[in-house]
Order: C-alpha cells, then sequence, then structure tokens
C-alpha cells in the first residue's frame, strides 16, 4: 500500500483499527474458511446480523447485510426500480454521483430535489420534498443523513416528517453512513422501521469504525418489506471473518469515539482558520469530511502544493460546487498540515 501520500479525499480511515479488530483477525480460526456458516439453518443470515438484531432490539429478519453500504444501496435501487412500471428515484442535489449511477444502470429516472444552502450549513427543503413527491410519484425517496458533500444531517424528527408523507408504495431509503458521527443513541431506527411500513435505513463499517477495506455494511428495513429480504440475503452466508471484525468493532464504540471527539476538534480548526481567509468559506459539517468554498483562482496553486507535500483531497467538479473542495478529517498532524498548506497559497 502507499504509505507515502496522504489520502484525505475519500473519507477513509487515517487511524489505526481498534485494537479489538486487531485481535479479532489474530484469532480467527482459519478452518472456518473451509466451510459455509450454518446459521441459515436456525433461520438466520449471519452472527453479525444476530450481534445487530440484539444491539438495536430490532427482529434479525429485519437486518440486512451487505458488502459495505454502497452494496445495499445498489441492491434496493435495483430491485425496486425493476419492480413495477414505476421507474422514479428523487436524490438530493449536492449529493454521492453514485445514487444516480445506480438508478441508471436499470434504466431509473432520477431527479434531483434541493438542498440549499443556508449560512454556514445546507438544509434539506421539507416542504419542496413533499410536493416533489406529489407531482412526481417515484418509486423510492432517497436521504442521506448526513450527507455528502455538504455534511448536513435530517434529525430523527424530520425524518418522522418526511416518512409521514411518503405514500406506503414508495420506499423511503436513508443513507447514514456517517450517523454514527452525529450521535451514539440509534434507539430511533427502530422507532421508524416499526412506524412506517416503507422505510429502509442503510449504515457501513467503512467510516465512524473505520474500515473501509473490510467492506461491510448493514441496514433495516420495515417488516412489510419482506419480499426485499428473500433478494438481498445470500443462502450460502457472509465472510465468516469480515462477520467476526464487524462484531468486534462494534463493540469497540469508546475508542472510535474517542477518535470521532479528535476529528470534531479539528474541524473547529479548519472553521476558525480558514474561514478567516479572504474568499473562503467552511461549512458546519456532522461527518468525517469538512466542505470549504475557496476563491477559484487559486485552485491549481492549491492543487500544485498539495501534491508537492504529498496530499490528496477531493476537488469538487459539480455544477455548483467547482469553486469547492471536500477535506477528509484526518490525524491531528494531518490536519495542521493542510491547513497551513492552504493559508500558505491564499496569501501568496
Amino acid at each position: 500500500m502507499d504509505t507515502k501520500t496522504n489520502f484525505l479525499d475519500r473519507n477513509e480511515f487515517n487511524f489505526d483499527p481498534a485494537p479489538e479488530a486487531i485481535e479479532a483477525i489474530k484469532s480467527f480460526d482459519v478452518k472456518k474458511l473451509c466451510f459455509y456458516t450454518r446459521i441459515f439453518n436456525q433461520g438466520k443470515k449471519s452472527i453479525f446480523s444476530e450481534y445487530l438484531s440484539a444491539t438495536y432490539g430490532i427482529d434479525e429478519a429485519q437486518v440486512l447485510i451487505g458488502y459495505g453500504g454502497e452494496d445495499i444501496l445498489k441492491q434496493v435501487v435495483h430491485f425496486f426500480l425493476t419492480e413495477d412500471d414505476r421507474k422514479t428515484i428523487l436524490i438530493p442535489n449536492f449529493s454521492w454521483w453514485y445514487y444516480k449511477s445506480i438508478a441508471e444502470e436499470v434504466n431509473g429516472r432520477s431527479i434531483m430535489y434541493p438542498i440549499y444552502e443556508e449560512g454556514d450549513t445546507f438544509t434539506y427543503a421539507i416542504d419542496e420534498l413533499r410536493q416533489t413527491i406529489e407531482r412526481e410519484n417515484p418509486k423510492i425517496v432517497l436521504l442521506a443523513s448526513p450527507n455528502n458533500p455538504t455534511g448536513n444531517m435530517l434529525t430523527p424528527e424530520e425524518l418522522k416528517t418526511i416518512c409521514s408523507f411518503v405514500p406506503a408504495s414508495s420506499v423511503v431509503l436513508v443513507d447514514e453512513s456517517y450517523a454514527s458521527f452525529v450521535s451514539h443513541d440509534n434507539s430511533y431506527v427502530k422507532a421508524l422501521i416499526e412506524a412506517f411500513p416503507n422505510i429502509i435505513i442503510t449504515r457501513t463499517l467503512s467510516k465512524f469504525y473505520g474500515l473501509p477495506g473490510l467492506r461491510l455494511g448493514f441496514g433495516f428495513m420495515s417488516r412489510e418489506l419482506e419480499r426485499f429480504t428473500r433478494y438481498s440475503t445470500k443462502y450460502l452466508g457472509y465472510n465468516r471473518l469480515s462477520e467476526e471484525v464487524g462484531i468486534a468493532v462494534l463493540k469497540a464504540e469508546s475508542y472510535y469515539r474517542k477518535i470521532a471527539e479528535s476529528m470534531n476538534a479539528d474541524r473547529r480548526l479548519y472553521e476558525q482558520e480558514i474561514g478567516l481567509l479572504p474568499g473562503f468559506k467552511v461549512y458546519r459539517s456532522n461527518a468525517n469530511f469538512i466542505l470549504i468554498k475557496y476563491p477559484p483562482a487559486l485552485r491549481a496553486g492549491l492543487q500544485e502544493a498539495l501534491g508537492t507535500a504529498d496530499y490528496k483531497i477531493k476537488f469538487m467538479d459539480e455544477p455548483e460546487l467547482d469553486s469547492h473542495v471536500r477535506i477528509t478529517i484526518g490525524r491531528p498532524e494531518q490536519n495542521r498540515t493542510v491547513i497551513d498548506i492552504i493559508k500558505k497559497v491564499a496569501a501568496s
């Protein structure tokens, strides 16, 4: 692996895995790799889904597992956009390009609904979303909370409000890849899937738990969407090593919470130091990244200076965001270096 380059462009994890994760790998019984899991004989998908069921207090039948959160998102979009003649998915603007891409794979029709910039953050226009749903009758309404790359989130109350006006024949798909950075209180997840018959919430171990290379995601769905489980579940089970590592990192919540607190402190450094530079604007974020608007004339200089220092950040190319960068919050020394480079280029 390239250990020279500082990758702050894909919201990855620049810290070490939790000791519990490392121990799970070291102590793994490799003989298990020679056999399929037998847990399906108990009517369950995986020891990982069983653990999630107990942790969240949600029936195991309503737990989803995938090859990363990306895999579950793709399965949901592909399944429901081909279920009948309704091919429309609503996607927030200023969001992950992948949403539209996976809809296009099944000839889906993507309609963007607005997220508006308000001061130093972005917000969902809930009333406009309601109107768009009434007008378009979409098969899927996709929400991202926190949203990538803007970093804004929906509160549990706002999620409940949106779900209340989405028709039961439509699916509410909530991408919560970054939700653990917001709070460790997951009680609203169970409340939502019990209150509404058409909601799927996806999460991942790639962001807060820092294991994108493990490729393990999970989710929860309303009981009424059982037909999707039959499509999604793998008869022969899942990666047995990943299952055990996944359980280990979920048990190491306090380790990752301390790292998240360090990220919060460094996010404030960006706000305090870069936010004061002429032509720059730093947006509040509820995730492990930060979005910054910069003077377009500095783009080439920033790219050159960061490249010389072996740092990669994400220069946005999307319309209306093409004068913005998204920077992964890394280790304190990495964040300090990026801040100093930006300040030096801005002063030149």
